[in-house]
């Protein structure tokens, strides 16, 4: 069975992402993608959802 995990950063840098992507890949996790959300006034992303899934029996 197909597990999914949602890991939302709301501050979102590259240090962040990048924590975020390296411990949940060490637990067994893959990384699935990524989506941001943007606030119309600003170009910087306010918000960014990362995806991961794993196999699970």
């Amino acid at each position: 069975m197909l597990k999914y995990k949602v890991v939302e950063i709301s501050t979102v840098t590259d240090e962040e992402i990048e924590g975020a992507v390296n411990s949940r890949v060490k637990e067994g996790w893959g990384f699935d993608g990524i989506s941001f959300v943007v606030r119309e006034s600003s170009k910087r992303p306010a918000m960014a959802f990362i995806f991961f899934t794993r196999d699970e029996p």
